[in-house]
């Protein structure tokens, strides 16, 4: 965050249900939490701000891009959906174990995330690079993760609910750009041409030995990729 602040204005938006936002009211998807984005936005002036999502929040900009007149440019990190026969099932139970496991064992995150190897176990299949990352980054997602009260709701639409849309070649007015690390284990890499198939206006990055979090993985990268799409 700290490299884009510097040379953009950086708004956070608390996802409802996902942080200290409340959930929202009635059915909560991804459908839902588009338009509640939408209404954010536009309820504070935003309407037209490039936007930068990553995993589900690559869904959701993926969906706002689509439905036009929303955001700027837009950068997709490794965003979800885009699976095709055992990939769902897969995506499905290690993700739902995943996030058990997380919750289970909140009472003693701060010593697995402090110790190089037990890191390594835990983000196995999010991070190619969990080495690096810092201890206390790794405990704050682990306790954002645990205590994001509308992720099993979400996590059922993302699954089971409808298949993303695309949108046609040439409806795109702003750059798009879809990353993907060559080292996912979450949404393996053969989807992003399924993704870019749905949006052929986009531009397709790949990010090398990262995992499903490039921010995490390749942040220099990241933040460069980012600056450089949303240069005027």
């Amino acid at each position: 965050m700290e490299p884009l602040a510097a040379k953009r204005a950086v708004v956070a938006i608390d996802l409802p249900g996902f942080g200290k936002s409340p959930p929202l009211a009635g059915e909560v998807s991804l459908q839902t939490l588009a338009n509640a984005i939408t209404e954010f936005l536009r309820e504070h002036d935003l309407i037209g701000t490039d936007a930068v999502g990553s995993s589900m929040g690559a869904r959701l900009v993926l969906e706002l891009a689509r439905r036009g007149g929303v955001l700027g440019c837009v950068i997709s990190l490794n965003p979800g959906g885009f699976w095709a026969g055992w990939e769902r099932q897969v995506f499905h139970a290690s993700i739902w174990l995943s996030v058990r496991l997380v919750r289970a064992l909140q009472f003693a995150m701060p010593t697995i995330t402090a110790h190089e190897w037990s890191r390594r176990l835990l983000l196995t299949q999010f991070s190619a690079q969990s080495a690096m990352l810092a201890p206390s980054l790794v405990l704050e997602e682990m306790r954002s993760c645990a205590a994001a009260r509308s992720f099993n709701l979400v996590l059922r639409d993302l699954v089971h609910g409808a298949p993303p849309q695309g949108a046609t070649i040439g409806s795109m007015r702003k750059p798009l750009v879809i990353g993907w690390g060559r080292m996912d284990r979450v949404c393996f890499p053969q989807q992003a041409a399924r993704a870019q198939r749905l949006f052929p206006d986009a531009r397709l990055h790949w990010f090398e030995r990262c995992g499903h979090f490039p921010h995490w993985d390749a942040p220099e990268e990241t933040a460069r990729l980012i600056l450089e799409t949303t240069a005027d």
